[in-house]
């Protein structure tokens, strides 16, 4: 009998079922994140090629977003500190209004399949990058490879979309610069005392106090010129389900999966919005480009660290 053999055996029963109901667990609040996720790139790119610009769509994620938001910094606004306050207004500049208007920006200029492998997969790359210079915290070679095929992988979908006429390069680099504020978001969130939750109050608050008066003051609106059933569609998505119901469920995920396994079933991401692009928007990629999706999502379960040995994968 070998020693892993002996030591699954020695687990009890009752700690074998708790595992595997709080594996199912989640997977489930895993399921529900990634639906949203994929769901986001499609909605977004819905609004932004008929009626609402990408300022509208800003403004009605953060606008309904602080109203759910705002009692979690009213409860705990006596502890919260100046510091708090301050790293707060920090990530709404780096995972707030600038990250929203450049994935909206650069949704209007390429497709949501291209959009959904760009943003969310560039991330990890670019995030340990920076960690690795910045940091001094070497990624492991499993770690690498994925890394080159997630940039392999997006640099052939920048360019086999932009010959094909599906997107620009001027709407790729908006993403990327979306993907880079996202990367330096999680490193300065590692630092911060505030949990998911308590971040995302923040971003919400201060994305609206910061943009809503000058969005109103300068008559950007054109709310007033979309259909009701529309309006609907972008504040149930943006406001309630991206801006709140996506981070308890990550949260979730994270906590019952650990962050290697929950990263690898992000990689189902661009996948699912492809599915869905093509039954909501008719977006069909060509097999090169459903090749490149396919080596985006393979390289974010190798950087995910998922399979690495014991030693070195990264704790959860």
């Amino acid at each position: 009998m070998t020693e892993a053999t002996a030591s699954h055996e020695a687990v009890p029963a009752d700690e074998l079922r708790f595992r595997r109901r709080r594996m199912m667990s989640g997977l489930a609040w895993a399921a529900i994140t990634v639906s949203i996720f994929a769901g986001w790139f499609v909605v977004t790119r819905v609004g932004v090629t008929r009626t609402l610009r990408f300022w509208d769509i800003t403004a009605l994620r953060f606008a309904i977003g602080a109203v759910l938001m705002a009692p979690v910094l009213v409860r705990g606004a006596s502890r919260y500190s100046r510091r708090d306050w301050i790293d707060g207004l920090l990530f709404s500049l780096l995972w707030g209004v600038p990250f929203v208007l450049l994935v909206s920006y650069g949704l209007g200029f390429t497709s949501a399949a291209a959009a959904s492998s760009t943003v969310p997969t560039l991330m990890p790359v670019i995030a340990g990058t920076l960690a690795w210079v910045f940091l001094g915290e070497r990624p492991a070679g499993q770690r690498l490879l994925g890394f080159a095929a997630i940039v392999c992988g997006m640099l052939t979908m920048a360019w086999l979309s932009s010959g094909l006429g599906h997107g620009s390069l001027l709407g790729f680099a908006c993403l990327i610069g979306a993907s880079t504020l996202w990367s330096i978001y999680t490193l300065v969130f590692r630092r911060s005392r505030l949990n998911g939750i308590e971040a995302a109050a923040f971003i919400c608050v201060w994305s609206a106090v910061l943009y809503l008066p000058p969005y109103v003051f300068l008559g950007a609106s054109h709310l007033g010129e979309a259909s009701a059933g529309e309006l609907a569609l972008q504040v149930v998505y943006q406001g309630i389900l991206v801006s709140t119901v996506a981070v308890i469920t990550f949260n979730r995920a994270v906590a019952q999966l650990g962050a290697p396994v929950s990263s690898a079933i992000m990689a189902l991401v661009p996948v699912v919005a492809t599915l869905l692009a093509i039954v909501v928007l008719g977006e069909v990629p060509s097999l090169p480009e459903g090749a490149a999706i396919v080596t985006v999502a393979l390289g974010v379960v190798l950087a995910s660290g998922l399979f690495a040995r014991s030693g070195n994968r990264p704790h959860p």
